[in-house]
């Protein structure tokens, strides 16, 4: 009886370990999208800060300050919009990591996931960058040319249906299904199964967040709508449903935006 008594006692405060670790992770996930979120929000309200108009460059001329302040500007932005849809897989991989006695690699596996964003957002200061150039969007990021909306709309719409969007979202969608199958220990292990779940993510993503040229960075609700939207097919029972849903509506929005720049 003793010995019982002691291996439930170590079983429970193994299971209290557990929990707190996933407490932990979760608040300091959620913390690290709200500051993003609330570093986002101050650039919009205070459009006229010095910091705040670097990243608003009125010609394609940019400095190094322009171009590094935009880079930083996108890293946050996809930090803030991508983390909580992320979270179930973090908490996921931060329990069996610790179940397996090596509960800081949670730590390494969500910093490569943001390397991977910050690549993305690298990628996306060039695009924003050759879409200044042709006159193609304003310093705020948002689209001047009706048929630039029409194909990004249309993009993304068709997108939803591709097979290469149905397995990266299914792999989003089943965090135990991709650690089990993907598995690698050690924290170099870790880094590339970020590293991994990071490509997924975007694979997922890449064409919803090309809709941000059309309603502009600074617009807060849009870019709310777009992280509701891919909260929803990432976390949703059936959010993929959703997606389709979603991809169908864009389909029609783009083709309408098309069809109206070639009858005016």
């Amino acid at each position: 009886m003793p010995q019982e008594a002691s291996n439930a006692k170590e079983e429970l405060s193994g299971l209290a370990a557990l929990v707190a670790g996933a407490r932990w992770r979760t608040t300091a996930v959620l913390s690290i999208s709200v500051a993003g979120w609330a570093l986002l929000t101050w650039m919009a309200l205070d459009m006229g800060h010095p910091l705040v108009q670097l990243t608003m460059p009125d010609s394609p001329g940019w400095s190094v300050a322009n171009v590094i302040a935009m880079l930083l500007m996108w890293a946050v932005m996809m930090a803030a919009m991508m983390l909580p849809s992320a979270l179930p897989m973090i908490l996921a991989f931060g329990h069996l990591s610790a179940r397996s006695g090596e509960p800081g690699r949670a730590r390494v596996f969500v910093a490569a996931y943001l390397v991977v964003w910050t690549a993305f957002s690298i990628a996306a200061t060039a695009l924003q960058w050759g879409l200044q150039a042709l006159e193609w969007v304003d310093p705020m990021i948002v689209s001047m040319s009706p048929s630039l909306n029409g194909v990004l709309l249309l993009v993304a719409g068709i997108y939803q249906f591709t097979p290469l969007k149905t397995v990266c979202l299914a792999n989003c969608r089943t965090p135990f299904g991709f650690l089990v199958g993907d598995w690698k220990p050690g924290a170099g292990g870790a880094f590339r199964m970020g590293l991994r779940h990071g490509a997924l993510c975007v694979g997922c993503c890449w064409a919803v967040m090309g809709l941000l040229f059309v309603g502009g960075v600074m617009n807060l609700r849009w870019i709310a709508a777009l992280s509701v939207v891919v909260a929803i097919e990432k976390m949703a029972p059936r959010g993929e449903l959703l997606g389709k849903v979603l991809g169908i509506a864009m389909i029609l929005a783009g083709a309408a935006k098309l069809v109206s720049v070639l009858t005016a």
